[in-house]
């Protein structure tokens, strides 16, 4: 029962069809013992039926409710099923599964409650746009002050955590909109401890993006607003031990 129920993968997706079925053969090539779970996040084409038709568990949300709420179901979803760590992924295929192994790998030694897989710890690093690079500099040097930590890649969805972190992102002081540096901080004034690890990522493969249009100003003034509000909060209590 412990192996079986050791890891889980999860993926939020919405609109991913054309992506879903070979990220979750990708996962299931490199990785066959650990299950995978979507939460299809209201999806208006075949996400779904996509993932089920490959052998993955499917949560459905009854229409797009925003990547956090989708996160913060698969968590719940581990902690009600016993798994102990989970390992977050997107649907768009940017994550190579091969590194899934590396992040288990670091974070049963016990020594960290959080894995971060930064695409920018390699020497071959990852090429984002001029306006992204801008944008992520900024939260990462904003992250790495608060924290007193180095941080690469506080807007990574490349992570794994361990159970009593899925526990605590299941309250109410998760966000439901973009869970990123604000969450970071987050974990770390409820005294868990984070570490980033180098991971491979890929060019976004289709799908629906967060970064077009007006997305972006939306996006960064809402991650400052939950910065200062985490700032401004009574720093959290955290569930349950390191083990």
């Amino acid at each position: 029962m412990e192996n079986s129920k050791r890891a889980l993968v999860v993926i939020p997706a919405y609109n991913e069809e054309k992506n879903i079925g070979r990220v979750i053969n990708e996962i299931k090539a490199d990785n066959p013992s650990i299950p995978i779970l979507i939460v299809n996040d209201g999806s208006r084409d075949s996400t779904s039926n996509m993932a089920r038709r490959c052998g993955a568990l499917v949560i459905d949300l009854p229409f797009n409710m925003g990547y956090g709420v989708a996160l913060q179901t698969a968590y719940k979803y581990a902690v009600e099923e016993g798994y102990r760590y989970v390992i977050q992924m997107d649907g768009d295929g940017q994550h190579d599964p091969k590194c899934i192994g590396t992040l288990l790998g670091e974070i049963v030694k016990g020594e960290t409650d959080v894995v971060i897989g930064s695409r920018f710890l390699k020497k071959k690093g990852y090429k984002a746009p001029l306006s992204r690079k801008i944008g992520m500099a900024l939260f990462n040097s904003i992250t790495s002050w608060i924290i007193g930590q180095k941080v690469t890649d506080s807007t990574s969805g490349y992570q794994e955590l361990k159970r009593d972190v899925l526990e605590f992102c299941g309250k109410d002081v998760y966000p439901c909109d973009y869970p990123d540096a604000d969450v970071l901080i987050m974990l770390h004034f409820a005294g868990f401890r984070i570490k980033e690890i180098p991971v491979t990522m890929f060019p976004k493969k289709g799908g629906k993006s967060m970064h077009k249009g007006l997305k972006p100003v939306y996006y960064i003034f809402k991650m400052f607003l939950s910065i200062f509000v985490t700032l401004l909060r009574k720093k959290p209590s955290r569930k349950g031990g390191n083990g």
